[in-house]
């Protein structure tokens, strides 16, 4: 049985406390000196009355005076929302193991298990924040507030308030509910004589996995995309998936070589790391894929209704990044894991991971900042406070619900097949 205890123990704890309070000093004194003037810009664009037309104009101070409201919302809900895809992601990559009946990844699998607890706490934490954008404290969802914009009425059948909130309660909380039915499976046949737990589990996997992918594309629509409603990709639920996807790939194998250098998981080899590390490998290449076919077509087409989206990240204060993070999310793990036995290797596979997982930060900062702040944006105390404190959430509650159950899934029928997985 693992043990949380020690070192890594004190630092999620010790992430969490200096993240509570770097974000929280952030928020009260960065931009101190323009809290009066966004309260009072800001209530002044809530309250702006029609104009005679019927059409509610806001000026331009009122628009900047609300991005400037909105950048503590969006420095947290970035870590938030990747985390939250990160565990979910793990859980979904669990289940893709379960539901092809693959036998290599058996001694893998407790591991994701564990790691995906942080799903409760992480998916808690984003009803309560979606649920507090929709009581009007914060405006990243410009939908919410918009009135006589005929596009977003058009889209009022889906993007309403009550379908909102639950669509959000029915997703979040479905992933915890088919989650905890899948490992109370999942332990229950670890003393089991025969193999009907294994199968029940196996046919509520199907089901979640059904479940997730309809949940993902709406979720994606509700909680990235309509940040941007004028905006819409057919291809936008596919990219937010990958991009959770290859992340959580990669904090498995980070999570993996920690694990063994602690003396646990005596089971798992080289090949079994070398595995997921081709993954890690061709998630990255069909993320890549997706980034450039929603760009092609969008270019290629020369639709205005969807090019707003790439101007202000292409073109604008979010060039750098942009591109920065195609680098890091494609050539950097592309030339580094083509070689195979460098994907076996402790110290090439940890760094190229850690870089993976800052280049889809930055992916999904991207995604939220433009939209959100405008050119309003940053890294200070703030971003940084909100992202320690959900390394450190993600962490501590992960390895917790890690130390509950035995690491080897003793009771799987392939488990004979993955210890001896050789190659």
């Amino acid at each position: 049985m693992f043990q949380f205890t020690g070192n890594l123990k004190k630092i999620a704890l010790a992430l969490i406390l200096i993240g509570s309070v770097s974000f929280a000093i952030g928020v009260f004194t960065k931009d101190n000196h323009h809290t009066a003037d966004v309260k009072t810009e800001v209530a002044t664009a809530d309250a702006h009355v029609a104009t005679a037309d019927g059409h509610a104009e806001a000026s331009h101070d009122d628009h900047t005076a609300l991005q400037m409201a909105n950048r503590p919302w969006a420095a947290f809900y970035v870590p938030l929302f990747f985390f939250f895809m990160i565990a979910l992601g793990l859980f979904v990559f669990h289940s893709i193991q379960v539901a092809a009946s693959a036998g290599w990844s058996i001694v893998l699998l407790r591991v994701m298990q564990g790691l995906s607890g942080a799903i409760v706490p992480l998916g808690v934490i984003l009803f309560v924040f979606l649920s507090l954008s929709a009581l009007g404290m914060n405006h990243l969802f410009p939908w919410m507030h918009a009135e006589g914009d005929e596009i977003i009425e058009g889209k009022s059948f889906w993007l309403n308030i009550p379908g909102w909130i639950i669509r959000a309660f029915i997703f979040i909380f479905g992933f915890i509910a088919f989650r905890h039915i899948i490992l109370k499976k999942s332990d229950e046949q670890d003393h089991a004589h025969d193999f009907k737990a294994h199968e029940k589990g196996f046919k509520y996997t199907i089901f979640f996995l059904a479940f997730f992918m309809l949940s993902e594309s709406a979720f994606s629509w509700d909680w990235i995309m309509s940040l941007d409603p004028h905006w819409f990709s057919t291809l936008f639920a596919w990219y937010i998936f990958i991009s959770g996807l290859v992340s959580a790939v990669t904090v498995l194998v980070i999570v993996v070589y920690y694990l063994k250098s602690q003396g646990y998981l005596e089971y798992v080899n080289k090949s079994h790391i070398h595995d997921v590390a081709k993954f890690m490998f061709g998630f990255s290449i069909f993320w890549a894929y997706l980034w450039f076919s929603q760009f092609m077509l969008i270019w290629y087409a020369n639709m205005p209704e969807e090019s707003v989206y790439f101007i202000p990240r292409m073109k604008g204060a979010y060039q750098t990044i942009f591109f920065l993070m195609v680098v890091l999310n494609l050539v950097f793990p592309l030339i580094i894991l083509m070689d195979r036995d460098w994907k076996r290797t402790s110290w090439i596979v940890i760094p190229v991971g850690l870089v993976i997982l800052i280049g889809h930060y930055i992916d999904f900062y991207v995604m939220i900042m433009p939209s959100a702040v405008g050119n309003h944006f940053g890294f200070g105390l703030m971003e940084i406070g909100a992202l320690l404190f959900f390394i450190g959430l993600f962490t501590f509650c992960g390895f917790r619900r890690l130390e509950k159950r035995p690491l080897l899934a003793k009771g799987n029928p392939y488990l004979h097949e993955s210890e001896h997985h050789h190659y």
